[in-house]
């Protein structure tokens, strides 16, 4: 997310519908905080929003509402329907003559969904090369790992075979980030997809490879130890700067 709003999105904070605007359509909708923190220090709205989540009345609520969140371009968490909309996104460009490109991040888990599968199809089928997805590929979902409840390796082959440019990279490198994503933006002739393999939780000791923190609640003791633990490594950080 650090990658896309601070590097890869044409964006102005300012003409949030600016028609020549990249789209970015978070489909895991579920971790729509990533989102709301990123949006917030692109000035999309004040930092001071972030503290009132999920409140009544709020702009920022549990899934991501274009009606209400400046930035936000689709409703999303119902999952499995991302990569459709953004398809939908992707060809009104095409029709347009427009320039810009259109992003979409899935999780691994909402790939068991047969809608991705045809989104897939349709993607390719109508050479989309203006829509670049993004698989969270963390191996976990909401009740375990993906490999034990629907297994979609080979994944690359899969993406392959249904006809886009896949790219795999450490989805913890920011160098390989910013790579991939630059060359997909510069791919023309299919859609393609960048498989970013992560850890869920990583830097957080009780939660990496955790499958109860996909949507778990941390003790006031974890709460203070993640603080630490992101303290620490973001002193790392400026020190290696």
């Amino acid at each position: 997310m650090a990658a896309l709003y601070f590097h890869t999105l044409h964006l102005n904070p300012s003409e949030p519908k600016a028609s020549s605007r990249d789209r970015f359509v978070l489909s895991k909708g579920h971790a729509a905080l990533i989102q709301y923190a990123a949006l917030a220090e692109r000035g999309f709205f004040p930092l001071e929003e972030l503290d009132r989540v999920k409140t009544l009345g709020s702009m920022l609520q549990g899934h991501p509402d274009c009606l209400r969140t400046p930035g936000i371009e689709a409703n999303t968490g119902s999952l499995g329907q991302g990569l459709s909309i953004a398809n939908g996104m992707a060809l009104a460009g095409k029709l347009n003559g427009g320039t810009h490109k259109v992003w979409v991040l899935l999780g691994d888990g909402e790939l068991n969904e047969g809608q991705v599968w045809e989104a897939a199809m349709f993607a390719a089928h109508r050479k989309l090369d203006n829509i670049v997805a993004i698989v969270d590929r963390n191996g976990l979902q909401a009740m375990g790992s993906t490999a034990q409840r629907l297994n979609t390796d080979p994944l690359a082959a899969k993406w392959t075979a249904f006809g886009w440019c896949v790219a795999e990279i450490d989805g913890h490198d920011i160098v390989q980030i910013v790579s991939a994503l630059e060359t997909a933006r510069a791919h023309k002739g299919s859609p393609a997809v960048v498989i970013a393999r992560t850890v869920k939780g990583k830097g957080l000791p009780f939660a990496e490879n955790n499958f109860a923190f996909h949507n778990g609640m941390m003790s006031s003791e974890q709460f203070h130890a993640a603080l630490a633990e992101i303290e620490q490594a973001i002193a790392e950080i400026r020190r290696e700067d």
